[in-house]
């Protein structure tokens, strides 16, 4: 399953509209740890594995595409 994403920071939510997702993320985006935090954040929500999750596109962008692997 994808979603659209949309990354808000110095914030901790995680609001689900649909496929479009807002995230708030306490980490900086420096080194890929926003990333790494969103990843775990939707593992957590949707109750998968972390490498179930994968950032699509939008690495370095406030919108993403995350994909969700169904296993």
């Amino acid at each position: 399953m994808k979603y659209e994403v949309e990354v808000e920071f110095h914030k901790d939510f995680i609001k689900v509209d649909g496929s479009r997702i807002v995230v708030g993320l306490t980490s900086r985006p420096e080194g890929g740890k926003a990333n790494l935090e969103l990843i775990k954040k939707f593992a957590k929500y949707f109750k998968v594995s972390s490498s179930q999750v994968r950032i699509l596109s939008g690495l370095k962008s406030r919108r993403k595409i995350v994909e969700i692997i169904e296993k």
